[in-house]
């Protein structure tokens, strides 16, 4: 009897010590082809392209009873071994009793958990390693030899989180090492926390956003509309009311400013029992020098009205909801980090500087950095000034002249979107981007709230 009690306590024991480890792989639901990659290095992965050529498809089952397509893909000048898990798809099947539905399964190259060795076709040489890990294909890690080790590369759509960061690993130690075991071997070096992300967290963007799209049918767009703390039509640019009496009392008249700082009311209002005023938010933020270009550019026109509005307009967020007036340099909400090492363009990798000060972010990088904040500021949404560029006129104006309201999120199952709203009308965020490729865009926060009520 006590040999068994002794035998059940170590069968016990040893199940424990597999739990961290199973436990910490499975908290990103990554399918892992450790144990099966630890079958393939002679055949697969240090063969001759010749010889991987006589392999067929293999398929195997993980110790979790996952599946794992093994297979050749080829380029002009490489070959990709793919270690793929499955994934089942529904397929139309037509037949003389009608459209049927049936489940077929496929093993994508990019899907999370797969694992790519890619060769030079001419010496067999490995060239680098990819492993994705996330519902977004454009994110990964891949690894390239360096000497008699390994370095690594964290990309988030094409914008390089980290570039050739040391891991301190032989580079054939990846060919049968787990995900969970390389997060923690560069849990120092890598900026995980960019693509660590958690899809619970995203209520009150997701109630803004839901609230903000039942009323865009009410939004007409009208140049330099606001309304004021009392709720009266007015003018930005000097507060008088417009003198019109066609207005539709259904509707709202706003511009491109007003229709940000309409949000902005409907998370003050609650609280303050009042809309923001027109005057704090005009204040200038930015100083120039009176004889320089700008300077004298300045005093004709008005070069940073839309980054002016969104830095005052998101410090009144932070001074109603802390009870505390803040300026706008003492608010926190200007956004200026620098995640982003370089960029992959059609020119090729380019370093990069991300943050610009009293310019903001290039378009190149405004997919890559919505997703790095909704990762590591989960729950905020973001006001943007657009920098545009005048080039109907010598020498060029660049110009902060529009604003736009930036909602990104995780859904349940990993995967990132963005509400993007501007001018009283919704747009997709790859639209966004491709209209104002050229432009810049500067970011200011604000937490997003379930007491979001605008007028």
């Amino acid at each position: 009897m006590r040999r068994l009690n002794r035998k059940i306590f170590t069968i016990l024991f040893l199940l424990l010590l597999t739990v961290p480890v199973f436990a910490d792989y499975n908290s990103w639901g990554i399918p892992d082809s450790s144990e099966i990659r630890q079958g393939l290095r002679e055949r697969w992965f240090e063969a001759s392209l010749d010889a991987v050529r006589m392999n067929l498809p293999e398929i195997y089952d993980n110790a979790a009873g996952q599946k794992f397509q093994v297979r050749l893909e080829e380029s002009d000048s490489t070959y990709m071994i793919f270690v793929a898990p499955c994934a089942t798809i529904n397929v139309k099947v037509y037949s003389s009793k009608g459209v049927n539905y049936e489940q077929q399964e496929v093993y994508p190259g990019e899907a999370p958990g797969s694992w790519v060795l890619i060769r030079d076709k001419k010496t067999d040489a490995p060239i680098r390693i990819r492993w994705y890990f996330s519902v977004d294909s454009d994110v990964y890690i891949q690894f390239t030899p360096y000497g008699k080790t390994a370095i690594a590369d964290l990309l988030i759509y094409g914008n390089y989180a980290a570039k050739g960061a040391s891991t301190g690993l032989p580079f054939t130690s990846l060919y049968d090492i787990s995900f969970a075991d390389v997060m923690k071997m560069t849990s120092i070096s890598l900026p995980w926390k960019y693509v660590t992300v958690d899809g619970d967290k995203f209520g009150s963007v997701l109630q803004m956003a839901g609230v903000i799209q039942k009323n865009l049918g009410r939004i007409m767009f009208v140049q330099n509309a606001m309304y004021n703390e009392e709720g009266e039509l007015v003018q930005i640019t000097n507060g008088k009311p417009f003198e019109t009496d066609d207005q539709d009392s259904n509707k709202l008249y706003l511009s491109s400013a007003g229709f940000v700082k309409w949000i902005a009311d409907g998370l003050v209002e609650p609280i303050a029992g009042s809309k923001l005023k027109r005057e704090p938010l005009i204040v200038e933020t930015v100083s120039v020098k009176d004889n320089g270009y700008q300077g004298v550019l300045s005093q004709k026109y008005n070069l940073f009205f839309s980054l002016d509005w969104i830095r005052n307009l998101a410090a009144a967020v932070v001074s109603v909801n802390n009870g505390r007036v803040y300026m706008y340099n003492e608010s926190g909400a200007d956004v200026t980090i620098n995640p982003f090492a370089a960029t992959i363009t059609k020119a090729g990798t380019l370093n990069t500087v991300t943050f610009i000060e009293d310019t903001g972010y290039n378009i190149s990088v405004l997919k890559s950095l919505l997703y790095v904040l909704a990762a590591t500021e989960s729950g905020n949404f973001y006001f943007g000034a657009i920098r545009e560029t005048d080039k109907t006129v010598t020498p060029e104006i660049k110009v902060f002249n529009d604003n736009v309201a930036f909602f990104p999120y995780f859904s349940s199952n990993g995967s990132f979107g963005c509400f993007v709203f501007m001018n009283g009308r919704q747009i997709s965020l790859d639209d966004f981007c491709m209209i104002y490729a050229d432009s810049y865009v500067y970011l200011t926060r604000a937490r997003a709230s379930n007491d979001f009520y605008p007028e």
